[in-house]
Formats: C-alpha cells, structure tokens, sequence
C-alpha cells in the first residue's frame, strides 16, 4: 500500500471518512439561496458581489485558493493587490445570472491541478493580471450582448496578452493531520519586473454575531511571525509565517456604513485590510491591534521578470519553538512524490503522459470540489440576519417544506463557483469519479443525501436549495452499484452492507416516486424537467392548466432504470442475505409492468421509430412531441444481466420469475426484451431488440445525435427541422442549438438542445457496452451510420468513448477542442498542461460551454480514460 492508501485506510474506520482539514471553503458564498433574506428569494440582489468584501455571511465563507476544518471554523485563503484594483483580491469575481448573457459565469482563470483525497498535497493555480482587473468590462460587454451572442470572457478582454500576470500556485503539504505547511509561489509572467501584495489571510468564520457561540473567537499575535487562533470548538491552532513588511489584524463583522449606511462602531471591520493596503486608511491602527478575528502578515513583492518568489506559511495545532527547521521544504517534496505513487497505483498502466495529466487533473477537481455547507431550512426562514426582518412572505416561499432539513457536512458540490451548493443527481455522478480514488468518502456521500437530515420523511430526496422540491432522475441505485463494482475490483470484496443501507433508503425513496409521479397509476410516469433543464419544446415543470398531462418517456424510462438498479442490487445482497431474495422478485415484476407501459402505453413511435414524451388533453387524441433528443434515448439506461450463477443460487427468484413470465405470455401480456445466452446468462432491458437497433440508428449518425465529441442531447436533425407544438392558444418551438443557451428557461445558463453532456455519455457508453457484453458479435451495427464500417456494440462503446476522450486532447497541432477560440493562450510555454473541464460542450466544435471547472460530473472522463485503458491494454483489444 501506498503512504497515501494507509492514511486512508485510517480514514474508513471514522464514523465520516474525511480528514480535519481539506479545501472545504466555498468559492462563492455570495449570490447564494442560503444568504438570501429578502421576501421574495432575489438571492442575487441580495447579496451581490459587491457586499461581499464588507459584509459577513451567516452560512459559510468563501476564499481564493483556500482552506478550513470540516466546521469550517477557521479559515485560510489568498488576498492579493497588482497595485491597480480598487479592491483585494480575494474571491474569485463572476457576474451574477441577471448579469450575464447566458446566466451566472465566473470571470477569472484558476486550475485544480492536483489533490489526494486526505488532502496531504494539494495544488491550486490562480492567474492574476497586472494591469486592473477589467470588472467593468467584463459587466458592460456581457450586458450589451444577446442570447445569440456567446459570453465575454476574461481572455478576449486582453487583460492577459503579452503575458502581463503573475502565475500565483499555492500548495499545501501536510506534515500531519493538524499540521499544514503552505507554499506561495508568485511567478512574474512577464518581460518587465511587476509589484505585487501578498496576504496570506486567517480568519473565523462568522458564528458569534447570532449567539451559536458561547464566546467569541480570537487570533492573537504571539510573536513577530507567529499568531495563536483560539475557538471554543475548535480548540487552538497556530500560524506561522515569514517575516512580513506588516501584520494586520481586524474583525470579520460587517461594514455598517457601507451595507446599511449606519456608522460602524469600530475602523475593523471585514473589509479594512482592502483600504488600509490600498489607500493607507487605518493601517496604523490595524498593525497596532494585536488580536481579532481576521488576520494577515503583508508581503509587499517585486519580482523580476520571469522569476518566481516564494512565501511559507504554517498552520498547526502544536506550537513549535522553531517552525521553519532546517530542511522544512523537504515535506512538499516527499507528499508530492507519495501523490504520485498514489496515482501510478490506481490509475491504468501504460497511458499516455497527456491522457495520464487529463485524468489526474480531472480527480483532483473532484477532490477539490469538496466544500461545508450549512444550512437549516427551519432556522433560514423563522430568524432575521440582523438586515431583514422575519418575513411571512419568505416563511410561505421557497423550500418552506423542508423544515427538516439540517445541514452541515462537508459535500461534493458540481461546481464551487458556479453551482456552490449540492444537487442530488450531480452528487451521484461525482461519487463514481471519487469512487476512483476514495471509495469510502464515495460511499459516505451517496448514504448522506439519503439520511433523515436530508431525505424528506415522504422519501423524496432534497434537489438543490434553489429548490429542494425540483425532480431529478434516480439515479442514487444505479450510481451505488457503479461504486460498489468499482470498490470490489479494487478490492476484491464487495461491500455488502453499504449496499443494504443504501436499498433501504431507497425503498423509501422509489415508494415517493411511485405514489407521487404515476398519477394515473398506470407506470408511465411525470417528474417536469428531470435535470434536463430546457430540453423541451416547453418547461416540463410547467403544470397547463385544464385537464393537460404530459407523459414522459424518460420520467418512464428512468423508473424502469430504476426499478432494474433495484432488482440488481437485491440480487447481489440476496447472494450472502437470501431474506433480499423476495425484494429482487418485487423490483423484477415492477420492471415489467413499467416495460410495458413504455412500449404499449404510445410513448413509442411506430412511424419514427423513436420515443417521444406524449401530451395528453382530456377529449382529445393524444399528441407525441416529435423531438428527437435525450429523453427517447433514455430507455437504452435500463439494461442488465442475470447470470446462470444467480439463477441457480436463488431458487425462489427463479421460481417465482418463471411462473410470472408463464402467466403474462399465457395471458397475451407484454413481456420486455429477455434473452439468454448459450451459458445461461439472462438480458433484460426496456427496449427489444429490434427498436434497440432502430435507436442506434439514429444515435449513431452524425448528421442526427453524433458529433465529433461523444453524443449531442438533441439531434441535428433539427437544425433544418425544427419542431412547433401549439398547447392552449401558445405556440412552443425547439430547435438545434449546439452552443450556448439562447432560451430563458431555468436561468439560462444551461442548454439541452444540441451540446454535449458528460453524464449523458457515460450513461450511453455504459448502457451500449453492457448490450455489447451480452450480444458479441452477433449484433452489430454500422458505425458511423451510413459508413458501410459494421462493429459490435463493445467496439461501438469503445469508438464513443475515444470520441469524448478527444474533447480534452490535444490535437496535431496541439489544440484541445474545449479550449475553442483560446487555444493561443494555452499553447503558451508554461499553460500547455492546463485542462479545464466544462459543464458542457458545444454539439459541432466541441469548445467548452458553462460552468468551468464543473468537475462534479465532467469528471467522468477519469472513468472512462480507466477504463479505455484498461480495454486497450488487454491481450488481444482492437486499437481504436
């Protein structure tokens, strides 16, 4: 085992399997439902941007670069002044939704570059410009654009031309688990010498103002570079630094003056550091001070064009008579070199150096992802924040029922910009990537969501605070079984319990969509817009009023998914607990009364051969919604095998399966599409064999869903075929759109019509490659359609994979499609190594579109580069 592996076998024995200390501060705490007092749940106006220098939070913090305990008590980030910004920098900037012209988008470069899950290495890369931070522009240009136009980012601002920044790394290296050293590296990118400031800041988070602390927190100097930070919870920790041109300490209070135009009590208060470095106002009395609640040395930097200069900081629960010993460095080099051993020892043998970086960066911004959030609904909406009274208004809005929910945990966020808030279904995607790395935490996370603190005591799982009631697919059962499949072929032992645990809660769960989502108890289900955010020709949220419903093939077809995760999970349990054999029974028939229903119920269209949602009006025929897109490739999900081993083993399961085939066949009932293999092994899945080919079809063509970079969520069919529906006087139209967003439709910043979405494609991977395992070579297709070139489907799923791998790849002329129209930036000496990794990606050119660091599920492309490897790496494995 590696140093790395015995850590974290320490770490599985804990009640939560996480290490004291990691990158658990929020990049954006600012903008957030959760900061959100005001009556009418206008959480960008309420706290923009512009407060957040001045104003302290009630919930969490948030910092550059930075970290905190798992309370996120203490707190350490980077400030930093080029010598022309009228603020510190010390959050990353963004516009707010209203601001941008494709919803909310952070305006900054920064890069994960790497992470161990014990966060005993980690590295952060921020690019920081010398010339002022174009904030204005970047509002005023985003402003003045259409939906049709994409957004302004900071690169065509011209900021970083000819170089004019400062590359500014910051890595941690744990000597132990309460003691942190802390590594500033401050290079000057460009031809001339440049002026910088540097304050590595420490500071609590904010609890005492609204009475959850007995006392109030302080940081008190003990000496000329040394600090003790003192927190009743917390305990006492010390931070050690070199000696600094001064030391400032103030309070993280609010500015009066500023937020409320109330006079402040006292010169120290949150934002003091940002004029006393950048106008001189109170220094004097901020270095005078010698105790508080925020606190920075100040590092006042010329560095020579090219150089790098460099700043040690130390934060340790032991005092130390001499922090910085001879040799101290050395620590960076030894865990740096534990990382990479950790690495060699998961990941495949034998990849390529730039497919090796693509994976490792993708894992450390995962591990980096991890964030504290806290929030209690019930506090949130009965309490003021000392700005805005209690309001009835907001106690009968958003999330008012979810008084249960009680949050405060360390979790994975998709985004720690964008999307600094969980959401259920990102969250399961996001633990197969951790699953890679940390199979534990993996685990922990998807048994979190499902606690009573979380789950709604009907079964329903919490979505995300800007509406925990929003319906996203359940795909809680199948991501389990990735995790736990991914464990046993680390490990050879499969966890069972984690597995029963988690088939408890979700017993719970399937029970909520059952009773709640089948309104017409017939197994075709609703559920709006299931993560799909405008996928359709309308808001599938959207409630018509009259007697209006819309049948969904892939609320259906996510419930049949389900249901056969269910069964599959049961199976595996029932193999060492036979009292689970009953319930695999239960989930087996249930899987097949929803089968029916798709392909009997008109979800399937005989003459496209494809499935469509179905509009339903009282009195009228029924209407399918002709659009080919995502939502009738979603049935393809819902595949599995039952080995002759199973069958065997579980006599009862046998028994009882075989007598209700004979009962419906009997009865000239539908039955799904079951096959068997000359071994024995059993098929099931939503779709037959013969419309599985027709899906294909259409999948596999490139003028309909497949483009360079992996499958398109919506077909370029209708590029020159766009789709209209009229539905009570409104007329609705959708058609092809591969870039950015040019619909409203849940904020704007996401788009479903056309562009590339990595947990789509990994479902559609993993899906074709199970029908693949079963079929060989007796089913093959042609590939791409209309090629003449016929494969079968394991070769069909490899081609698809190395398609998506490439959008991250560095061409022949060493371009990255995701980089688009910036690729001369990251061609630069000293960016060639740098990936980012997207929300999305654009349906033709593959350039990377919303949230930019959205490794909560771009990530999977770590999984699938495993798992290529590990195919071309077998004896005998076709070269893709």
């Amino acid at each position: 085992m590696t140093a790395e592996h015995q850590r974290l076998a320490v770490n599985a024995t804990k009640s939560i399997p996480l290490a004291q200390w990691g990158p658990y501060l929020s990049e954006r705490q600012w903008g957030t439902v959760r900061e959100d007092y005001s009556a009418y749940g206008d959480a960008w106006q309420y706290f923009p941007y512009d407060h957040a220098h001045c104003r302290s939070y009630l919930w969490g913090e948030d910092g550059l670069a930075g970290i905190s305990d798992f309370f996120g008590n203490l707190c350490f980030g980077l400030a930093l002044w080029n010598g022309q910004d009228e603020l510190l920098k010390e959050r990353l900037f963004g516009l707010s939704n209203p601001q941008g012209n494709h919803g909310e988008d952070v305006k900054e470069l920064y890069y994960y570059l790497d992470n161990l899950p014990t966060h005993y290495y980690m590295e952060y890369l921020y690019k920081y410009p010398q010339q002022a931070f174009p904030y204005e522009q970047l509002k005023v240009e985003n402003r003045n654009r259409t939906r049709e136009d994409p957004e302004y980012e900071v690169l065509d601002t011209g900021i970083f031309n000819d170089n004019q920044y400062f590359d500014v790394k910051t890595t941690y290296a744990k000597q132990s688990s309460q003691d942190i050293f802390i590594r500033i590296e401050v290079t000057n990118r460009y031809s001339k010498p440049a002026e910088i400031s540097v304050m590595p800041t420490l500071w609590f988070y904010n609890r005492w103002s609204h009475g959850t602390l007995k006392g109030k927190p302080s940081i008190t100097a003990t000496g000329k570079t040394s600090v003790r930070a003192e927190h009743e919870r917390l305990g006492d920790y010390f931070f050690y630094f070199q000696p600094a041109d001064k030391t400032m300490f103030t309070e993280n209070e609010t500015n009066r003056e500023i937020v409320l135009g109330l006079p402040n009590d006292t010169p120290f208060t949150k934002d003091a550091f940002h004029y006393a470095v950048i106008n001189g106002k109170n220094m004097a009395d901020l270095t005078k001070k010698k105790s508080g609640t925020k606190f920075a040395p100040l590092y006042n930097l010329k560095v020579p064009a090219g150089a790098t200069k460099t700043i040690y900081c130390r934060l340790t629960s032991k005092e130390a008579n001499n922090p910085f010993v001879n040799g101290f460095a050395d620590v960076f080099d030894v865990r740096k070199k534990e990382a990479n051993e950790f690495y060699a020892a998961i990941l495949p043998k034998g990849m390529s150096s730039e497919m090796a970086n693509i994976q490792r960066q993708a894992l450390a911004g995962v591990l980096w992802s991890k964030q504290y959030y806290h929030l209690d609904v019930e506090k949130w909406l009965g309490t003021s924040d000392g700005i805005t009274p209690v309001s009835t208004i907001k106690q009968t809005g958003r999330n008012n029922d979810w008084t249960h929910l009680k949050n405060q945990d360390v979790i994975m966020m998709p985004d720690k910009w964008e999307y600094p808030w969980y959401a259920a279904w990102d969250l399961a995607f996001q633990c197969i990537s951790m699953a890679v790395v940390d199979p534990t935490y993996a685990k922990h996370q998807l048994l979190l969501v499902m606690r009573e603190w979380y789950m709604k005591p009907d079964g329903q799982l919490p979505a995300y605070e800007w509406n925990f009631s929003d319906v996203n697919p359940p795909v809680q059962a199948w991501a389990a079984m990735q995790v736990y499949n991914i464990e046993k072929k680390q490990s050879g032992t499969g966890d069972i319990a984690f597995l029963k645990k988690v088939f408890q809660k979700l017993l719970i769960n399937f029970t909520w969509w059952i009773n709640r989502k089948d309104i017409e108890g017939n197994n075709i289900f609703e559920g709006g817009f299931l993560g799909l955010d405008n996928i359709g020709v309308f808001n599938r949220s959207y409630h018509f009023p009259g007697e209006v419903q819309l049948e969904q093939a892939d609320g259906t077809s996510w419930m049949g998914t389900y249901a056969l995760d269910m069964m599959d999970m049961a199976l595996e349990i029932a193999m060492y607990d036979r009292s689970f054999e009953d319930t695999a029974t239960k989930f087996f028939e249930h899987f097949v009364l929803i089968a029916g229903s798709l392909n009997e119920h008109g979800l399937w269209n005989e003459q496209d051969r494809f499935f469509y949602d179905v509009l339903c009006v009282t009195g009228a025929d029924p209407v399918p919604l002709r659009i080919q897109s995502v939502v009738g490739i979603t049935p393809l999900y819902a595949v599995s095998t039952i080995s002759k081993r199973v069958m065997d083993h579980l006599t009862d399961f046998r028994k009882r399966t075989t007598w209700f085939e004979n009962y419906r066949k009997k009865n000239a009932k539908f039955w799904p599409n079951e096959e068997r293999s000359n071994d024995g092994e059993i098929l099931m899945s939503l779709v037959p064999k013969d419309k599985l080919i027709d899906l294909l079809k259409r999948l596999l063509d490139e003028e309909g869903f497949l483009s360079p970079g992996g499958i398109r969520a919506l077909s370029k069919y209708h590029d020159k075929n766009p789709y209209s529906v009229t539905v009570e006087g409104n007329t609705y139209s959708i058609r092809y759109d591969p870039g950015d967003s040019t619909s409203d439709m849940f904020g704007g910043n996401s788009n479903w019509r056309g562009p590339v979405w990595m947990p789509i494609n990994f479902l559609i991977i993993q899906s074709i490659r199970r029908y693949g395992e079963f079929y060989g070579d007796s089913l093959t297709v042609e590939y791409p359609e209309g090629s003449g070139v016929r494969m079968n489907l394991q070769q069909v799923a490899d081609h698809l994979t190395k398609r998506v791998i490439t959008l991250f790849e560095k061409d022949k002329n060493g371009d990255r499609p995701l980089n688009g129209d910036y690729n001369w930036f990251y061609k630069i000496p000293g960016n060639e190594h740098l990936v980012t990794f997207y929300e999305y990606f654009h349906g033709d050119s593959g350039r990377g579109l919303g949230a930019s660091h959205q490794t909560g599920w771009t990530a999977l492309v770590a999984e699938l580069i495993s798992e290529y490897g590990d195919r071309e790496n077998m004896p005998g494995a076709s070269r893709v």
